[in-house]
């Protein structure tokens, strides 16, 4: 009886431990699994992560690279934008620099013309008195060069008549008288000696700013006023420049001294 009872206990303990083994092993067998589980999520995601993260970067370099695209194409455009503008303005400022140099030619030809109207009429001038006065081409004075321009005659002109007339009541005229002799085709020494045969150069005016003796009420507000008008009443009373002839009808009493002392004025210009 004792050995039958000893038995089953005996077996029941082995089934205790039994399964406490299993359930060592189920226990064991489900932590690896659950650990190969988690590892397999954990590589799943990080796999994914990287995937994630390179698809971003790829992502962004192609943004970046349509970026860079867009603002090399704005740039392109912006420049051929400028080259445009640039031969536009190029253009225009060639076709004004045109018209303003055919302008200045313009300008300058018809000074040409101008001028060589003047040396045509003081030539003429001069050929006409001497085929009616042959003696005023034996006074000996040095030949007024007619063959420049109007600037360079009164240039020359005005300093050498302002020389002369220095320390006078006339003083500084000199540009008054050249130009007036040019504009009437006279000698321009005529009239700033006469007005030292007359009135020692303005000194001695019998009537206001005539300095030329010329008789009657003739006077004149200024010199330039007197000066002009002189100049123009000897080219059409009396022709280019002195001669015997013209003092006998400038000064008939005395022509002769007249003539001597005005032409040796002359002579100093």
């Amino acid at each position: 009886m004792k050995k039958r009872n000893a038995h089953p206990k005996t077996g029941l303990a082995l089934k205790v431990a039994g399964l406490a083994c299993a359930s060592c092993v189920l226990a064991g067998c489900l932590g690896v699994g659950f650990a190969t589980a988690a590892n397999g999520v954990s590589h799943d995601m990080q796999t994914f992560g990287i995937s994630e993260t390179s698809t971003q970067a790829g992502a962004s370099g192609s943004a970046e690279s349509l970026s860079d695209k867009a603002n090399d194409a704005s740039a392109t455009a912006t420049s051929r934008l400028a080259t445009a503008s640039t031969r536009n303005i190029s253009k225009g400022v060639a076709a004004i620099e045109a018209e303003e140099e055919a302008a200045r030619r313009a300008a300058e030809e018809a000074v040409r013309i101008e001028d060589q109207a003047h040396t045509d009429a003081a030539l003429a001038n001069r050929a006409a008195q001497l085929s009616r006065d042959p003696g005023a081409g034996l006074t000996g004075l040095s030949e007024v060069d007619w063959n420049v321009s109007k600037v360079d005659f009164v240039s020359e002109w005005s300093q050498r008549i302002d020389n002369y007339l220095a320390g006078s009541p006339l003083a500084g005229y000199g540009a008054a008288f050249a130009e007036a002799a040019w504009e009437n085709g006279v000698d321009p020494r005529f009239s700033p000696a006469i007005s030292n045969t007359e009135s020692t150069k303005g000194l001695n005016c019998f009537r206001s700013h005539n300095a030329w003796g010329w008789m009657g009420n003739t006077s004149w507000g200024s010199w330039s006023e007197s000066i002009n008008a002189h100049v123009q009443g000897l080219a059409k009373g009396y022709g280019y420049t002195i001669s015997l002839a013209n003092a006998n009808k400038y000064c008939p009493p005395t022509y002769e001294d007249w003539y001597a002392k005005t032409l040796a004025q002359m002579e100093l210009i």
